[in-house]
């Protein structure tokens, strides 16, 4: 089993620690367990996101042009609340 020891960590996010770990009614090591536990499903699996997903199957097919519509000016509120 390895140890972990975190030297310098700043005020503020010892604070938040302590609120998260009070909250839920565990000691400082399950929490911090539990973050680490968790983290690595946080992460996207390919490392893309989905702009680079989009644009990686359109860029071989030499791009989509669109036909955007006009824009009108900004309409006058209805007045429903006269």
């Amino acid at each position: 089993m390895a140890a972990v020891t975190i030297p310098d960590i700043d005020e503020q996010l010892e604070a938040r620690l302590r609120r998260k770990v009070a909250l839920h009614g565990r000691s400082m090591e399950d929490e911090a367990r539990d973050i680490l536990r968790s983290a690595p499903s946080t992460e996207p699996a390919s490392g893309r996101t989905l702009v680079d997903s989009i644009r990686n199957r359109i860029v071989p097919i030499g791009g989509i042009e669109l036909d955007l519509p006009s824009r009108d000016g900004i309409r006058e509120p209805s007045g429903l609340g006269e």
